[in-house]
């Protein structure tokens, strides 16, 4: 279709519009610091805002949601009002505020509130109070390396009191807590169950958020999949994967009864998000005494489909939330705890600038062991190495092991041990699961160890024993034991004790998690090994920042695999040491080296040097943000670079060629997100800076030459 004269002036007009929009528009992702929080009150309502996100509540006849949008976008979230959430006291329903009356719920127009109704069978609104958010764990980095603006995040906290008029539920007190973030478009909620009653009550069940959301799409049939409303939803009550993905278990979408105009005509659209426990908690509230939910995070997302935004969104979000992932000590795993060869790799950090050693798992560290001979020896090894500057810490393991039929987590089919997780497991909420805790918080106190990797964390098991000392069933087993196990990672980390746990527990305490990868895949040929593993760095760093991840590299033989797996002896295969250590420092993910040594000659040792010295020159920008270039395929050349608007270094480019022959090509260099928007300053490995105009697409041409097998880099100014 032609535009005739008229209508082709509209569109220019239309786009120039749109192009000034765009331009005036401040980016969240580059310049957070514009976006405040604030809640504001007027004679019915209260809105949770910060200029990229508002979450408004009606006050009267009773409290519910009746706003929710994304403001960057100008999307509307919701299509019908419901509770703030619901609770099952003594085996009976009750909503949390609530408004009633509405003839429609595939959308409603503000015209309709006046006319909607309270229910007297629902708790009910009685006060609020508005507050600055304060810090939820103590953090305490001990001066280890961490790009963390600050110590926690930052806004403003909402909290909404609810009491019911019978007798049944006199001095119950519900409270609807809500946080809205400075610099990013994210809200968190939970509530508060207060027992100033008389008797005790039984907590059964409870919905902390209940969101009605539009279809985003409409089948009339029932599809395979569902696509999901332009959020992503997470609690801190998580476990059982690398992933937030893997291990969310709180978040339910469920179909809405009360959506009777939906087109599907099953009514099966799942567009009621629930935040809930998958069974409990159970728990009795004695006269005196509170429970307090886990919290639910939701953060809207710009542009549906464009995955490195949504990428950096969720990065963001965990750097804001927990600060601590942003720590990134470099650090070896040593197979022995013999004295003598810890000291010897003691020195070797030493002289090649790592700063931790990792007694590893198979290297014979016993943490439960509390004997006055066990506790002097590390004690010992842990002195030596802070005498020289390095950090020292190891391994213990919790699941994947059995105790005894008295304290393993219970099947609830058979009524014996088995059927976990991974296989068999002890229950954290056992006599012995309480012990072995106290175990580790005295070895780690009384040695001085820096850091915990902790192999197995709970990873949410429920445990159908009635007589385990700390809970007392089924129902409540999951509620105690991730409660007893984020008590323990609370403590850590007001210690100042580094954590390393194969869990998704960054929220309550953990620095950092596996990035991903196959364990039997590092018995493969070293070849092999570099290319997967730049593989799962490029997978794994989507939703991880650098320091977020810990990838692998067996020194030794691990898993099988002989020689052709096996990087010892060091000094016969430094292109392949190189080839590791390049592409796991020069994307920011440390990795694993598990051996006894980092060197073992001159070459090697000069080698590691280098590659350290590196990293340490650009540790700030190659601790930055990834934007994904080339997934590695073996055939051609692969990348990725590290993006920051804060730094002088705003940008570095890492490109790899996994083929025999030479690589020249011109790549389309994405610029946006290193806020360098019209000159920038490249620099080929350090030198030769050129000056090259950023294109009004955000990309620069760059014209590159690969080795073969071989790798470079770029710095942007």
């Amino acid at each position: 279709m032609k535009l005739n004269q008229r209508n082709s002036a509209l569109f220019l007009i239309l786009l120039c519009s749109m192009v000034s929009f765009a331009q005036n528009q401040t980016d969240w992702l580059l310049q957070p610091d514009t976006y405040k929080a604030e809640i504001t009150e007027s004679e019915n309502t209260i809105s949770l805002t910060n200029g990229l996100v508002l979450r408004k509540i009606q006050l009267l006849p009773n409290a519910a949601t009746v706003e929710f949008k994304n403001l960057t976008t100008q999307e509307t979230m919701l299509r019908s009002i419901k509770p703030e959430a619901e609770v099952t006291l003594n085996d009976s329903v009750y909503n949390i505020g609530g408004l009633y009356g509405l003839k429609e719920h595939g959308y409603f127009k503000e015209s309709w509130l006046n006319d909607l109704e309270a229910q007297t069978s629902d708790f009910q609104y009685t006060s609020h109070t508005i507050e600055d958010i304060e810090p939820r764990i103590a953090w305490n980095p001990k001066q280890r390396y961490n790009t963390a603006k600050s110590s926690f995040a930052t806004g403003k906290r909402l909290t909404l009191k609810f009491n019911h008029e019978s007798k049944e539920l006199q001095g119950i007190e519900i409270l609807v807590h809500y946080e809205v973030f400075d610099g990013m478009p994210l809200i968190s909620k939970w509530i508060s169950v207060e027992n100033y009653g008389k008797n005790t009550i039984t907590l059964n069940r409870f919905k902390s958020e209940l969101l009605a959301f539009p279809e985003v799409e409409n089948p009339v049939e029932t599809p395979n999949t569902w696509r999901k409303p332009n959020l992503h939803v997470e609690s801190n009550y998580a476990f059982g994967g690398f992933t937030a993905g893997e291990s969310t278990v709180t978040t339910f979408w469920e179909q809405d009864p009360e959506y009777t105009s939906q087109v599907n005509w099953k009514m099966e659209t799942p567009c009621l998000l629930v935040s809930q426990l998958p069974v409990g908690p159970n728990l009795d509230l004695k006269p005196g005494s509170a429970f307090e939910s886990f919290r639910t995070y939701e953060l809207l997302l710009e542009e549906r489909g464009n995955r490195e935004q949504t990428a950096l969104s969720l990065r963001k979000m965990y750097r804001k939330l927990a600060p601590w992932v942003t720590e990134n000590p470099i650090f070896m795993h040593l197979t022995t705890t013999d004295e003598k060869e810890v000291k010897a790799a003691i020195d070797q950090c030493v002289d090649t600038g790592y700063e931790m050693v990792i007694l590893s798992f198979g290297s014979g560290l016993n943490m439960e062991d509390n004997s006055l001979e066990n506790i002097k020896k590390y004690k010992k090894l842990a002195d030596y190495a802070h005498s020289k500057g390095i950090a020292l810490g190891g391994y213990s393991l919790f699941s994947s092991r059995s105790i005894n039929e008295s304290m393993d987590v219970i099947n609830k089919e058979t009524g014996k041990p088995g059927g976990t997780k991974f296989g068999n497991a002890p229950c954290l909420a056992s006599e012995w699961g309480k012990d072995y805790l106290e175990k580790l918080k005295f070895f780690l106190k009384n040695t001085g160890f820096d850091l915990l990797e902790h192999d197995g964390p709970y990873p949410g098991d429920h445990c159908a024993s009635t007589s385990h000392k700390y809970h007392k069933g089924y129902e409540d087993s999951q509620w105690v034991q991730w409660n007893m196990s984020v008590d323990f990672y609370h403590w850590l980390r007001e210690n100042g004790i580094y954590l390393n746990a194969p869990d998704f527990y960054f929220l309550e305490g953990s620095n950092k998690c596996g990035i991903g990868y196959r364990e039997v895949n590092w018995s493969l040929p070293r070849e092999q090994q570099i290319v997967l593993g730049r593989q799962n760095i490029y997978d794994g760093t989507w939703e991880k920042t650098p320091s977020m991840a810990w990838t692998f590299v067996p020194l030794t033989e691990y898993h099988g695999g002989g020689k052709a797996a096996t990087l010892e002896p060091l000094k016969d295969h430094l292109d392949s040491y190189e080839a590791h250590m390049a592409q796991n420092y020069g994307s920011g993910v440390q990795a694993c080296y598990r051996g006894p040594r980092l060197y073992d000659a001159k070459e090697t040792k000069d080698l590691v040097i280098s590659q350290i010295e590196h990293y340490k020159q650009y540790r700030d920008i190659l601790n930055s943000d990834i934007i994904h270039l080339k997934r590695p395929d073996g055939r051609s050349w692969d990348g990725f670079m590290h993006v920051n608007p804060d730094l002088d270094n705003k940008g570095l480019v890492m490109l790899f060629n996994p083929t025999d022959k030479t690589i020249t090509e011109t790549l389309e260099i994405p610029m946006y997100y290193t806020d360098v928007h019209t000159i920038a300053q490249i620099s080929h490995e350090g030198t030769n800076t050129k000056e090259y105009t950023v294109n009004r697409d955000y990309t620069i041409p760059l014209q590159v030459e690969i080795a073969p097998n071989g790798y470079t880099w770029y710095l942007i100014k």
